[in-house]
């Protein structure tokens, strides 16, 4: 083989190279974008259950306050 078809080969095993890296690269950025997505999307979801959480706890207490009450009248 000369030196010229070598280099060809390995030029064009380069470029498939770049080419395959290029697409990685474009893959990966979806994924990452798809999972900045999913993570801004569970921080709400969590935000919105620990607001519920919250609002759960506060009725509660405010329930056994009431019960409370009505025990010592008794």
């Amino acid at each position: 083989m000369t030196d010229s078809n070598r280099e060809n080969m390995d030029l064009a095993t380069l470029e498939a190279r770049v080419d395959e890296l290029i697409r990685t690269v474009d893959h990966l950025k979806h994924e990452n974008s798809a999972l900045r997505n999913q993570q801004d999307s569970l921080v709400s979801e969590r935000a919105a259950l620990i607001e519920k959480t919250e609002q759960a706890r506060t009725r509660i207490e405010s329930m056994i306050s009431r019960l409370r009450a009505m025990e010592t009248r008794s």
